[in-house]
């Protein structure tokens, strides 16, 4: 099979999104988000991860005890990224379900305990002139990361998105202007 170069992609920037969760959905690579979606800011250089996990289960043939079939048992898909903007947005994602209310140029943020906030998020992965961007109808914020108050450092909110299966078991959507996506291996 013949190498292509010109097919390896790097994340040079990017962005995540936020939005309601019935917001209306981007439906290509590279048209403005909704009205209803806003930038997360910036995000550390460590850029965003995203996991796909499956856990199964073996089935074990009495004839030899050896494994005859695997189960898929449960699946996870979950995306990483640590925030270094502090703003309402970001406060509101770390602390699920605690609002920042603004009142003459004064805010308070009364932290409560975390509550479901589930929400769409997107997020864009660009390469030059490749474009990847990807949908999470249903996601929430299930796990965040220590802040620490540092003099030499940003403050940062570690977030971590669990992605939801939608009736027809979608968790995400994936979208692309790359033409290496559609283009075969040749033989």
């Amino acid at each position: 099979m013949p190498l292509n170069a010109n097919a390896v992609r790097v994340a040079i920037t990017g962005a995540a999104y936020v939005a309601p969760l019935n917001s209306v959905k981007p439906t290509d690579a590279t048209s403005p988000w909704p009205v209803t979606a806003t930038d997360v800011g910036w995000i550390s250089d460590d850029g965003i991860t995203e996991s796909n996990t499956a856990e199964t289960s073996e089935i074990k043939g009495w004839q030899g005890g050896q494994t005859v079939r695997k189960v898929i048992s449960s699946s996870e898909m979950t995306f990483q990224f640590t925030a270094i903007e502090t703003s309402k947005t970001v406060l509101e994602l770390y602390h699920k379900g605690s609002k920042v209310l603004t009142t003459s140029g004064k805010s308070v943020l009364a932290v409560k305990a975390p509550g479901p906030d589930r929400r769409q998020f997107g997020f864009d992965v660009i390469d030059g002139n490749s474009h990847v961007r990807i949908v999470v109808p249903d996601g929430e914020v299930t796990e965040t990361g220590d802040i620490v108050y540092k003099g030499d450092e940003a403050i940062a909110y570690d977030l971590t998105i669990t992605a939801y299966p939608g009736t027809d078991g979608t968790v995400a959507v994936k979208y692309s202007d790359d033409p290496s996506w559609g283009e075969e291996p040749a033989a």
